[in-house]
């Protein structure tokens, strides 16, 4: 079974570098991609993916608006934040607006596949050590 995947970066060339690596991957399958966060929420709720890669800073609603409004509009969705911007305000604003996990950009490919993996699993308030 795959872990079906909602891309989300306001930058086309992170969302294709992402989508070739995660091509690689037997278990990943990219069922959308989005380039900001209202376009996000309403993808996520037609296509309902396993797991939502969301950056934070993107034009008109960022992902940490986003993260939030997914969640009110699907209690269960599952978001990990990715983020260059990885400091402990950013992070908190990230687990407040309900992000089941957060990886820095600079933590590369392998951690984010670790952390999706987890996330996905059948436990999602087990993601939360993953943060």
């Amino acid at each position: 079974m795959s872990i079906r995947l909602l891309l989300v970066d306001d930058e086309a060339r992170v969302r294709q570098g992402l989508r070739m690596c995660m091509a690689g991957e037997p278990d990943f399958e990219v069922v959308g991609e989005a380039d900001e966060g209202t376009e996000a929420v309403q993808l996520a709720t037609a296509l309902k993916p396993d797991v939502v890669v969301m950056d934070v800073r993107m034009r008109g609603l960022d992902g940490i608006g986003a993260t939030k409004s997914l969640h009110a509009a699907m209690p269960g969705a599952r978001v990990v934040i990715l983020s260059m911007h990885d400091d402990l305000t950013t992070r908190t604003a990230a687990e407040a607006a309900g992000a089941s996990a957060f990886v820095g950009k600079q933590e590369g490919i392998a951690r984010l596949f670790d952390v999706i993996r987890t996330v996905a699993g059948p436990e999602p308030d087990h993601a939360a050590s993953v943060a």
